[in-house]
């Protein structure tokens, strides 16, 4: 895996515009979709990267380009992103941007687990998804290569998977060649208001006069939002990954099963993880939050791991600053790309798991190990629409889940800004809904 990191060479460096339409702060799926579809649209964008394109958690995740088991609002837009990305290579010339047919399949060891595949199964159905059910005798004939009492599991065959590392940076190149400006190294310091209203944006590089904004940034949008005394309430979130050596197919598509997820890639290797372990460093918005996230902390007890402190300039980490001025350094030059170590638990547990679940890998090893840092909502959905201020929307808290919804995301965002009707219901999403006293549900996965 070429990892993105700090001392990846820039490869985007548009002269910075005066004016655009729309501004796009940060690039990666959710950045370079939203950029990509307003190119379309006829605007004038700006894409703006305080680092490196993708460098941070879109080319970090599993590659999964998954509907199944998606929380109920969210599968209506992924089962679009499902149809786009099947689209993106031919449409944009950008063999990176492949998608693979893979399935996603989860297996279950007992029958509690089972039965709660078969409710959401049950409701899947419904949008004409073709999500199946799977018995035991099933999962034992068609995955031969695994070991464990599987009482069953579901399989959604639409399902697939692409590369993040190349997938995003790609889709930013077809953005740019579409009439993107795309620059890296550009933080987005503030907001530039005139009026109550958005008149542009202060990067680094200087001002660039607009009257929409798009903040698609991460674990970082909550920072910027901030400085603009806007709450966005998400936490971040320390997830691993790692690649093993070449090997022979022992599993051709995505699988979960309690305690590890595995899927092919591309180069004949594996990406894989023990889907069990998120470890969240305490910070003081982990208090602030605390009520908010109480919920889904209950349900993910057994996989959350505190930790206590973030290292220092991580966002949300103590003595972090919440105010800075547009003609000052921001946080976002000081640290232009997370680059988190993996977690020596997770490493532990897969060493353990992958030869006790899949003997045939047992001698593959590893070939390295990295994380990511993911933007986590209360509810686990993301904050999708138009902030209080006119003019300044937000694409942010996808959950771990961005990666494969984040191009019908991005033609949502884009038809937000450009005034049209999204063609989705997006009270689900809505980013006030954690301050108007709306009860907070968790989705199902």
């Amino acid at each position: 895996m070429p990892m993105l990191t700090p001392e990846t060479p820039v490869r985007f460096s548009d002269p910075l515009p005066e004016v655009v339409d729309v501004a796009v702060i940060g690039a990666g799926i959710a950045g370079a979709s939203v950029a990509w579809f307003l190119a379309r649209r006829g605007r004038s964008v700006l894409l703006a990267e305080k680092g490196r394109v993708a460098a941070e958690q879109s080319s970090r995740n599993w590659g999964w380009v998954r509907q199944q088991g998606r929380d109920w609002a969210e599968l209506p837009i992924m089962m679009e992103a499902n149809r786009i990305w099947r689209g993106l290579a031919g449409e944009t010339g950008e063999a990176d941007l492949a998608f693979t047919a893979s399935a996603c399949v989860k297996l279950a060891e007992d029958e509690a687990a089972l039965a709660g595949m078969e409710a959401w199964r049950d409701l899947a159905v419904r949008r004409q998804l073709d999500t199946t059910m799977l018995t035991g005798a099933q999962v034992a004939e068609r995955f031969p290569a695994l070991r464990g009492a599987f009482a069953g599991g579901m399989m959604t065959a639409s399902d697939g998977r692409a590369e993040p590392w190349l997938a995003v940076p790609a889709l930013a190149r077809a953005a740019r060649r579409a009439g993107v400006a795309v620059v890296e190294d550009c933080a987005v310091r503030a907001l530039d208001r005139a009026g109550g209203r958005i008149g542009g944006i202060v990067t680094e590089k200087g001002p660039v006069r607009c009257e929409q904004v798009v903040l698609a940034g991460g674990v970082w949008s909550t920072v910027f939002a901030a400085n603009e005394g806007i709450d966005l309430p998400q936490l971040a979130v320390r997830s691993t990954a790692a690649r093993t050596n070449p090997a022979p197919e022992a599993v051709a598509l995505n699988v979960s099963l309690p305690g590890l997820a595995i899927r092919r890639r591309n180069d004949g290797c594996y990406s894989v993880s023990t889907g069990d372990v998120a470890e969240h460093y305490l910070s003081p918005a982990s208090f602030r939050h605390a009520t908010k996230f109480a919920r889904l902390l209950r349900k993910s007890a057994g996989d959350v791991k505190l930790r206590l402190a973030a290292p220092s300039g991580f966002p949300g980490s103590w003595g972090f600053p919440r105010r800075w001025p547009a003609d000052g350094t921001s946080p976002f030059e000081r640290r232009r790309v997370l680059h988190p170590g993996p977690s020596p638990l997770v490493l532990r547990r897969l060493a353990r798991r992958i030869p006790r679940r899949i003997p045939a890998l047992g001698g593959v090893g590893l070939a390295e190990a990295w994380a990511g840092m993911i933007d986590v909502t209360p509810d686990a959905v993301p904050m999708l629409g138009e902030l209080d201020l006119p003019g300044f929307f937000v694409a942010t808290g996808f959950s771990g889940h961005g990666f494969g919804i984040g191009p019908a995301a991005g033609r949502v965002l884009a038809d937000l800004a450009c005034g049209r009707d999204p063609g989705h219901d997006l009270d689900r999403f809505r980013p006030r809904r954690f301050f108007d006293g709306a009860p907070i549900v968790p989705g199902p996965y």
